[in-house]
């Protein structure tokens, strides 16, 4: 219920933005969409009966990634399906609301849920707001946001490149070679069989919607492992060197369709394809994002002309 009402509230923020005329003035902020929450809530009794906290974050993250986009570091919000990102914030998180039961187990309070057990993954830090959320695999995850505090340089002078590629996903300037695991054989032919059966299901039949979890499990598998592989990477270079060098490389272009228009259609398509997967499965943006994140200042992008 609270992932339904914060999709509609995201939703109807990106309806009234898209046909909102600039001649009528700036565009109504978070203060105005308040006002129009509470009249909504009013007139909808079964947006009352849920929680005016997760509706009113919804309120505020779209605020945030409008003034995100318009300073040029996100991309434009758009429409959230059902199924697709589900998630809820909630927001002054107090002392009680968090408390530990056991040694691996852990329950946080959620307006109008009660108290919800999670089990702990690293230590709880003390945060403000937490996130609940619900991936493609049907997995529900809490996060809590909290800034940990970047790696220290080592302090002994030592420089690194690093240079991203397809057959190696990461190659040293020292000659180490790293890679990045990915679908095991069997798995990756599970996934083809799967992929197979799919195309033949029939739409909106209870078979296709049981294939689309199998699908999206092993493809969360596959996910897991490569963020894994990142954040060991990252933390293992970060703590190594004091200064690491990556290509400047915009991923977003590089992996963007071949297809073209019907008027002038794309060459090699299939094979774009192929390299676009390749591209994004050895997380070549996601490496340099957390380098950057965990090493600040330490992270020199280059021009990638001449440099493998």
């Amino acid at each position: 219920m609270h992932c339904g009402h914060a999709r509609f509230v995201w939703n109807l923020c990106v309806e009234r933005q898209s046909w909102w005329n600039p001649r009528r003035g700036p565009a109504p902020g978070y203060a105005e969409w308040n006002r129009q929450l509470t009249a909504a809530r009013g007139a909808c009794d079964w947006l009352a009966a849920g929680s005016v906290i997760v509706q009113q974050q919804a309120l505020w993250d779209f605020a945030t990634a409008r003034a995100n986009f318009f300073g040029g570091s996100h991309r434009r919000p758009g429409w959230r399906r059902r199924g697709w990102g589900e998630g809820f914030r909630i927001v002054a998180v107090r002392s009680g609301d968090v408390r530990q039961v056991n040694r691996r187990w852990s329950q946080v309070r959620i307006p109008k849920v009660g108290w919800v057990r999670f089990r702990r993954s690293r230590s709880v830090p003390d945060a403000r707001s937490y996130r609940v959320t619900r991936d493609r695999a049907g997995r529900w995850h809490v996060a809590f946001a909290a800034v940990p505090d970047p790696i220290g340089a080592p302090g002994t002078g030592g420089i690194v490149g690093v240079d991203r590629g397809v057959a190696v996903s990461a190659a040293l300037s020292t000659g180490e070679l790293l890679h990045c695991p990915g679908l095991r054989p069997g798995e990756a032919t599970r996934l083809v069989r799967l992929q197979r059966r799919l195309a033949r299901a029939r739409r909106g039949s209870q078979r296709r919607a049981r294939l689309v979890g199998q699908i999206a499990r092993v493809k969360a598998r596959e996910a897991a492992r490569r963020k894994d592989w990142v954040e060991k990477t990252s933390t293992a270079l970060a703590r190594r060197y004091d200064l690491i060098r990556v290509e400047a490389l915009p991923v977003g272009a590089m992996t963007r369709s071949a297809k073209g228009t019907v008027a002038e259609p794309g060459r090699n398509v299939r094979q774009k394809a192929g390299l676009n997967r390749s591209i994004l499965a050895h997380g070549w943006g996601l490496l340099v994002a957390r380098l950057e994140q965990k090493a600040p200042g330490r992270v020199e992008k280059i021009n990638p002309a001449w440099t493998s």
